[in-house]
Parts: structure tokens; sequence; C-alpha cells
């Protein structure tokens, strides 16, 4: 694969990490994480203008992006390519929380008449609420692989659905070690997902 010649050090160096991650390095991929999660992720702050969002955005771009590596391409530094991730995603995210709330006044058909408001049931149909609970189960499993105190931070986050600084106050935690781990265990969890799916195919 040919490199651009106007690279710069930096450049080159993120791109000898792509190609060690992409043979499987896993410290190749902390380290290209580690060198670009804070500026992806106050990049992402800007565009969503909420903290939370923000880190489950930049955990979700650095996971398309490490998914989407064989198709990254060295006429442009790694770190460039890493941004419009982050920006398209940014983008998606948006347009479908704009989705979500849309208007309940005003809403026409085609015909320009007044459509009756329609709100999906809550309720799961059985062959649905038995695919939830299978991958609920799944889930369930896979968080058992981490480490004790990943796996306690993403079960009072997830599953018993507890703010950041309610986990704070139940753990007796600064704020801030909440948020770093939290970050790091989905992380950690979104790469044992990705192997799961691998495998399964």
């Amino acid at each position: 694969m040919e490199i651009n010649a106007n690279f710069t050090d930096n450049a080159k160096n993120d791109f000898h990490l792509v190609v060690r991650a992409r043979e499987g390095d896993q410290k190749a991929y902390a380290d290209l994480m580690h060198r670009y999660k804070d500026s992806i992720y106050f990049m992402v702050l800007k565009m969503v203008n909420n903290k939370e969002d923000a880190m489950d955005l930049t955990v979700e771009t650095f996971a398309k992006a490490f998914e989407k590596l064989d198709k990254y391409q060295p006429d442009y530094a790694f770190s460039t390519w890493l941004f419009r991730v982050a920006t398209n995603n940014c983008i998606d995210f948006i347009r479908k929380k704009k989705l979500n709330t849309q208007s309940i006044h005003g809403m026409t058909d085609d015909d320009g008449d007044e459509k009756p408001l329609q709100i999906k049931a809550d309720v799961l149909n059985p062959e649905e609420t038995s695919i939830k609970k299978q991958q609920t189960q799944e889930l369930k499993l896979l968080i058992e692989s981490l480490p004790h105190r990943y796996r306690n931070l993403i079960t009072l986050r997830y599953f018993d659905e507890l703010s950041y600084e309610e986990i704070a106050q139940q753990l007796d935690l600064p704020l801030g070690t909440v948020k770093a781990q939290l970050f790091r265990a989905r992380y950690l969890l979104g790469n044992i997902i990705n192997r799961f799916n691998r495998d399964d195919i």
C-alpha cells in the first residue's frame, strides 16, 4: 500500500499503527484510540451539545472506524478519515433525533389533510419478546467476560438505568472516574461483541 509522500511524521506513525491494527495487534488499536479519543469527543460535543451523547458517539466512531479499517486508504491522513467517520456518525444521529422528536402539530398527508396521530405500541408481539429476551441473555453472557469493575458499571448504567451521578454516588467514585471507566467498558464490550458477531458468521 502506497503511503502519501506529503504525510507528516504523525500521519506516518498513524499509518504504521493502522497496518499493525489490521494485522490484529490490539495495542495498535488502543494507541490509535488513545491518540484521538479526546479530540474526537470535543468535536462531537460541539455538534451534539450533550456530554452523554458525545461520549456514546465517540465510542461508536471508534467502533465503526475499526470495523471499516480495511477501507481506509492512505491518500489522506488517518486522522482526516477518522474525523470524517465521526462527522458522518453525528449527522446520522442528529437526523434520527430530529425524526424521533418531530412535532405532533401540523402533520399532514400528501393531500394536505391532517393525519391522525399514530403512536406505536410499546408492547412487543410474542416473537419480538422472545428475540429481545434471547438478545438480552446473550448480551449478559458477553458482559460476564468483562473485568468485574467494568461489568458492574455496565449493569448499573444499562440494566438498572442509573445516571452517571447516581452510579458515582452508589460506588463512591468521582464522576470523572465513572465516565472514564464506562467509556473503557463500552469500548471493551464493543470489541467483544464484534468478535462474537464475526465468529457467528
